[in-house]
């Protein structure tokens, strides 16, 4: 990996997005989720994916895909974070994700599908992004999105009904959640192309795809999208975003491209740089390697 900045001390609120924190506040109004989710269904859940993972998927380390451990190692150094295990997994379809509730072992998982598809700079990136789920203490509420997506339509009418207002509710949350660890990745990977180009291989790409893929067209379909802004055309961006998970590849495309931009994320960068040269390094700041 080329030589990166590292963020002693960083912490969450310096890059989380405001999306993130209007959501985050409104789940965190319903009286009592947070203590049935860590006390009651995230320990069970956690014993699931355990044995799930350790039984049908590869633990990464230094004596198991090296190189993927390194890279990880190298992405919780920039974010000034624990690295949690980290799993391969065979499945065809591009994806990666992540399980913690506080005070457990966290994990992260990469399908084989993804791995094949992006270059190391491009993983890393992409294990940054699950690393930013850890780093804003996001396991709790991932955990209760994971468990309303699935029980929503298994209920009684009532508790059906009941189970889908929370379903809206939590999945508005994860889609904005989604914006803050894209950010993470691009604070580990320091180069917004990265981050865009993993957006971009996940929405068309393919293994052999991926290297005729143009980023500044694709920035120019996120430009695109943003420019339908009748009544109409924003009815209907409501409903496609309503039942997903993540926010549409162009327009995560085009927050990393705002934000890397911006005063905000270059300050970041300055405020650091000075806090690190007024200070010895053992106090904190950041460093290169």
């Amino acid at each position: 990996m080329t030589s990166k900045t590292l963020m002693i001390g960083l912490r969450a609120d310096q890059f989380r997005h405001p999306l993130d924190l209007e959501a985050t506040a409104a789940l965190k109004q319903l009286p009592g989720l947070d203590m049935v989710i860590r006390n009651l269904l995230g320990p069970m859940a956690e014993q699931v994916f355990y044995l799930d993972n350790i039984a049908s998927s590869i633990l990464v380390g230094e004596q198991q895909l090296p190189h993927l451990h390194q890279l990880l190692l190298e992405a919780c150094q920039v974010l000034d974070l624990e690295p949690p295990q980290l799993y391969v997994r065979q499945h065809p379809a591009p994806n990666a994700y992540t399980f913690a509730v506080r005070g457990k072992q966290p994990f992260v998982v990469l399908h084989t599908s993804l791995i094949e598809l992006l270059n190391p700079e491009e993983i890393q990136a992409v294990i940054a992004h699950e690393l930013g789920h850890l780093k804003c203490d996001h396991g709790v509420y991932l955990t209760l999105a994971n468990l309303v997506v699935l029980a929503a339509g298994q209920l009684p009418r009532l508790g059906s009904w009941i189970a889908q207002s929370l379903q809206a509710q939590v999945l508005q949350w994860i889609r904005c959640a989604e914006f803050t660890c894209d950010r993470a990745a691009l604070l580990v990977a320091q180069d917004p192309k990265v981050v865009i180009s993993v957006l971009m291989k996940l929405a068309g790409g393919s293994p052999t795809l991926a290297p005729q893929l143009n980023l500044d067209a694709f920035l120019a379909q996120a430009r695109a999208y943003d420019a339908v802004n009748d009544e109409l055309g924003q009815l209907l961006k409501r409903a496609r975003s309503a039942e997903l998970t993540h926010p549409l590849p162009v327009l995560r495309a085009r927050e990393i491209d705002r934000w890397a931009s911006s005063p905000a994320f270059q300050s970041l960068f300055q405020m650091q740089s000075v806090q690190y040269n007024s200070e010895a390094p053992s106090k904190g700041g950041w460093r290169n390697w």
